[in-house]
This record gives structure tokens, C-alpha cells and sequence, in this order.
């Protein structure tokens, strides 16, 4: 472990406690919830990080270009998808038996003004929020305590990731691995572009408007 202050131990314990009530405390879940905890984690780092929350999870303003978050982010989004779509969920459907449960989104089919809807609310709680807390603040603490090594970041993927996964238990089993297996390759990529979460946070994004796309038009 990296040498660190009580402050830089005892903020995250707490913040980890408070995320974990949010979750599965008896707090009625709202589709917002990612939203609320997102502003939990500023508020910690603005205490943690001395009044800078925001490059403490990786909002990195020289990268903030349009070619990297309008141009790059889009493709690796598209890559993902093809291989969402085309390897990930049929090897994980014929290892369970059983489709991932996508009954959810049954409602935004050929129903565009409720497809906008979930839209907005997919890049909010998804595209920020999940990224935020599962990228941003998540793996950047885990870095903090353990370093950044291959092996941390193999132990970061085995334990969050897993959490992750299981955080989409409405999707059924399948869902929850496909759901995993995807937080696993965001992490890689996070790790990879040295911790860039504007760039995530396009990717998740866009990811999540193709998967709108193809529930829209009836093709999932």
C-alpha cells in the first residue's frame, strides 16, 4: 500500500459505506440513485482532493478535444458493440443456457419519444454516473491504496467488475456476466488511456445509444 494519511483512508471507507446503504440499504432505488451517489463522491474528493474533485477521478482537461471525444471514443464504442453483439453475448448465452433478460427495454420499441427519454437518462445515469463511480472514483481509489500495476488492475476487475455485473441482476444471469465482462474491458480501457474519463464516459455513452438503437428498431 502507497503511504497514505488518515484523511486518504477514512474519506473512502466512508464513502464506500454510504455507496454500499444507496445500494442495498432499505432506501427505495430510483433510476437517479447513480446520480445521487456521483454527487456523493464529488463531495468527498472536494474534501480528500483539497477543493479539486474533479481531476482526482480523471476528468483531464488537455484531452478534452473533439477528435478524442467526438472521433475516437465513438469508434472504440462501435468496436465494443460489434464485439458485445457478435461474440461476448452468443459465449455467454451457450455457457448459461439462458438470453440475457432485456424485458426492460421492451418499452422504448418503435416509441420514440420514450426512447428520447432513455436516452437523456441512460448518458445521465450510465454515461456519467456508473462511470463516475466505477471508473472515477472506484478504480482511481483502488490505484491510490494498491498501485497500478497489471495485478491491481486484475484484482480491481475480479472484485468491482463482479459488483458491477451483479448490479444488473434485472438482466438475469447472462446479464450480469455480459454486464461484468463489459465493466472488465471499460476498466482495461481507462487503464490504458491513463485513467481518461471524459473519454469513458463517451465511450459508455455511445455504447449505451447503440444498444438504445437496436432495442428501438426492434433488432435485440
Amino acid at each position: 500500500m502507497n503511504k497514505l494519511t488518515l484523511k486518504q483512508i477514512i474519506i473512502p471507507l466512508v464513502t464506500l459505506a454510504i455507496i454500499c446503504f444507496m445500494y442495498f440499504g432499505p432506501i427505495t432505488r430510483t433510476v437517479f440513485e447513480n446520480i445521487i451517489i456521483s454527487i456523493i463522491i464529488i463531495i468527498a474528493n472536494y474534501i480528500e482532493y483539497k477543493g479539486k474533485p474533479f481531476s482526482a477521478l480523471g476528468f483531464q482537461r488537455a484531452k478534452f478535444n473533439a477528435k478524442n471525444l467526438l472521433l475516437v471514443a465513438p469508434l472504440v464504442a462501435f468496436g465494443l458493440f460489434a464485439f458485445y453483439v457478435f461474440a461476448l453475448v452468443p459465449a455467454v448465452t451457450k455457457i448459461t443456457g439462458v438470453a440475457p433478460d432485456y424485458s426492460s427495454m421492451a418499452q422504448v420499441r418503435g416509441d420514440l419519444p420514450t426512447a428520447m427519454i432513455w436516452l437523456l437518462i441512460l448518458w445521465a445515469t450510465a454515461g456519467f454516473g456508473e462511470e463516475i463511480i466505477f471508473r472515477g472514483y472506484f478504480q482511481r481509489q483502488f490505484v491510490k491504496f494498491f498501485g497500478d500495476s497489471k495485478i491491481s488492475l486484475a484484482a480491481y476487475i475480479l472484485i468491482f467488475c463482479g459488483f458491477f455485473g451483479y448490479m444488473h441482476m434485472q438482466q438475469g444471469i447472462t446479464g450480469q456476466l455480459v454486464a461484468a465482462s463489459t465493466g472488465a474491458l471499460f476498466s482495461i480501457i481507462f487503464y490504458k488511456r491513463d485513467y481518461d474519463l471524459w473519454f469513458m464516459i463517451m465511450v459508455h455513452g455511445f455504447f449505451n445509444t447503440l444498444g438504445l438503437l437496436s432495442f428501438y428498431f426492434g433488432l435485440a
